[in-house]
């Protein structure tokens, strides 16, 4: 079967490799589609792991094959895979913090080489615990494998504005129009809240109202501040969302962030940064700072109901779609992003890509 590679830092590999095989309690399932996140761009660009490594999360596709033991799936499902799963039980776990647990963080479908996800591939093996565990999602049949792929990222957006508690009546500041910050717009609207974005992009920008923000502004506006305030009664808002790695978003939300309100980082900032903070600005305007890194066992079943009952148009957030075999094509545009560039979503079979770009590189 065809797989993107990862052979190492900015080196992806589009070759033949070994379809995997089955143990008697695990799934093969037939990639159909997979979206391009953040973190594997990062993984892609940054000395983080060894290759040979194949990477891809965001995953639906078609079970091609499953093992002698496994009774409660069949071959030709359309499915949703969740590459990690909790174990349940550790201290992490017993206390809801299922992104710390080390069974979560260890990664187990594969296409291949040491387990990364697997989705950037023609085919990718489903292992048995996350088959018992709920790793698996039947997608209904009036939802598209593009709509299902949207699962796993909103699972991570809605954990963040559950953990901040964002509800009915709230105002919340999202910095980042990208696909990240859009459906953080989205589901401030699902919970009954405001969201107010802010970009450097007049084309996000529009775009952030479109999707619903209550308002949108320039993140160089000298006036963004005063703005928000006008929007929030004088008061600032509830909840930051930071979308962005920026230092300069943190002080601009800490600025915008009501007394009492809540800072929320959400973007994995590069390592080396570190932001210098007066402690009593927190302790005088009882401001909490908080993060949220991955998804939820938790609200799984919920970010699924969210997907399958389109209770948020996640089309809306797709803007390119790319065959497999122009995976780095489809890196590039995400790391240099056009005017209308949001979700990239790739296809190993480009047959089955509605609108696929045919990418000439140089």
């Amino acid at each position: 079967m065809k797989a993107q590679v990862f052979r190492g830092v900015k080196q992806l590999s589009y070759e033949e490799v070994p379809m995997p095989t089955l143990e008697q309690d695990e799934v093969l399932v037939r990639v159909r589609v997979v979206g391009l996140c953040q973190s594997d761009i990062k993984k892609i660009l940054y000395p983080l792991y060894d290759p040979p490594r194949i990477f891809g999360h965001e995953t639906a596709g078609e079970i091609a094959a499953v093992g002698s033991q496994v009774r409660d799936w069949q071959v030709g499902q359309r499915v949703v895979v969740l590459h990690h799963i909790p174990c349940m039980h550790c201290d992490y776990c017993l206390h809801d913090n299922f992104s710390m647990c080390d069974v979560y963080k260890r990664v187990t479908t594969t296409a291949g080489f040491t387990p990364s996800g697997g989705g950037f591939a023609e085919y990718v093996k489903v292992p048995g615990h996350i088959v018992r565990q709920g790793g698996l999602l039947e997608i209904p049949e009036a939802i598209t494998y593009e709509q299902a792929s949207f699962v796993e990222p909103t699972n991570c957006c809605l954990k963040a504005v559950q953990k901040a508690a964002i509800g009915p009546g709230q105002t919340v500041l999202v910095t980042g129009a990208g696909p990240i910050g859009l459906m953080f717009i989205m589901l401030a609207n699902y919970v009954g809240a405001q969201a107010i974005a802010t970009d450097l992009l007049p084309s996000r920008i529009e775009k952030a109202k479109a999707v619903g923000a209550l308002e949108a502004f320039d993140a160089r506006d000298p006036d963004l501040v005063q703005k928000v305030q006008a929007k929030t009664r004088g008061l600032g808002v509830d909840v930051s969302l930071l979308a962005v790695p920026s230092d300069k978003a943190f002080f601009q939300a800490l600025d915008c962030t009501r007394k009492g309100g809540k800072i929320l980082f959400f973007a994995e900032f590069p390592d080396e940064v570190e932001i210098p903070l007066n402690p009593n600005v927190l302790y005088r305007r009882e401001i909490d700072l908080m993060g949220s890194y991955s998804s939820s066992f938790r609200i799984q079943q919920l970010a699924a109901d969210i997907i399958f009952n389109q209770r948020i148009d996640v089309e809306a957030l797709v803007s390119d779609r790319y065959p497999l075999k122009d995976l780095s094509a489809a890196v590039e545009r995400a790391i240099a992003p056009g005017p209308d560039t949001y979700k990239i979503l790739i296809y190993p079979d480009r047959e089955l890509a509605p609108k696929a770009q045919e990418v000439v590189t140089g």
